[in-house]
């Protein structure tokens, strides 16, 4: 039998070694490089919803940031779903991100026996954004209370609708969760996106929807839109006049929508890290935090490690809801 001698043995060690730190000093240039291309952010949702607002507010501040381009693309459909296949079909190297939110990233899971994706298929970098979400209606819609609209509904049943962003989003949720509720029969109407969405109940196609507040403060602001109710525990400064769900006799009615940033597993923690400081910076900028409270949302931040704990209380939540709510998974 053939027995390597040991110096060879020796020789080969420190060969193996030197091409261990050799890769690590790769590993350590690239990261310190990092970025020295533009980097790509992609909205899992249509323009005009939140997570496309969202995207888009962070990426100039970012861009400033990071001394690089951010560019921006939208990716809808299918819940989400089409947008994180694309980022998971991406190199893991941190030049590809993109922004999911409550629905692709927690409740999603709840919703389909079969996703293309799992947790652990991406690596998180921060919450950006959270906001409470609103029930609005078009202004020819006669309830102008929730007391009313519920009044409406249930002389109704199966006769009004509400919009969605999509099967699974909070804005779907939010809606479901209005119907358990207070028991009405009420039935909804699925869209690529809260830009199309919001067109067709400004159009009068649809009766309500259950918003991210942001997408919808523009139309409520301007009187396009009639705001019912928020979803948040408390009002809001930049609608002092609009209740909350609790307020409207709802007391376990809270719903807070996020949107975070995402990369795909096995992206180099260094990498990850300075995304982090990079999106952490920009969201500290004055100019950020007044966009988002114009909005009614807040600027969130939090580590990597940490956003990955609230992930995962999101995901049992939602599914404790879907339960609730008795929708059945596709």
């Amino acid at each position: 039998m053939f027995r390597r001698h040991p110096q060879h043995l020796l020789s080969g060690i420190i060969f193996a070694a030197t091409a261990a730190i050799i890769s690590l000093s790769h590993a350590a240039l690239a990261a310190d490089e990092f970025p020295s291309k533009p980097i790509k952010i992609i909205v899992t949702a249509a323009p005009g919803g939140t997570t496309d607002i969202a995207t888009r507010q962070l990426g100039v501040v970012l861009a400033k940031e990071l001394g690089q381009s951010v560019i921006v693309e939208n990716k809808a459909g299918g819940a989400g779903i089409i947008g994180l296949q694309a980022l998971l079909a991406a190199p893991a190297d941190g030049y590809t991100m993109a922004m999911g939110n409550i629905g692709t990233n927690a409740i999603n899971y709840s919703l389909y026996k079969t996703l293309p994706y799992k947790v652990e298929d991406m690596e998180p970098i921060t919450i950006v954004l959270a906001n409470p979400n609103v029930l609005v209606v078009n202004p020819d819609f006669p309830a102008k209370t929730v007391a009313e609209l519920i009044a409406l509904a249930k002389a109704n049943p199966g006769k009004y609708s509400f919009a969605s962003s999509g099967r699974g989003q909070s804005i779907h949720m939010s809606g479901e969760l209005l119907r358990v509720e207070a028991g009405i029969d009420i039935f909804h109407v699925p869209y690529k996106g809260a830009g199309p969405a919001l067109a067709d109940l400004l159009a009068g196609q649809v009766n309500m929807m259950v918003d991210n507040l942001p997408s919808s403060m523009q139309y409520i602001k301007t009187g396009k839109l009639r705001a019912l109710a928020l979803t948040s525990k408390t009002r809001v400064p930049e609608l002092p006049d609009v209740p909350t769900m609790i307020q409207s006799g709802f007391p376990g009615f809270e719903v807070t929508a996020w949107f975070g940033l995402f990369v795909p597993a096995g992206t180099p923690k260094p990498v990850i890290d300075k995304l982090y400081m990079a999106v952490k910076k920009s969201l500290e900028t004055p100019e950020m935090k007044q966009r988002w409270k114009d909005l009614g949302g807040w600027a969130v931040g939090d580590t990597p490690a940490n956003t990955k704990l609230f992930l995962a209380s999101e995901k049992k939540k939602w599914e404790q809801v879907a339960a609730q709510a008795k929708i059945e998974k596709e």
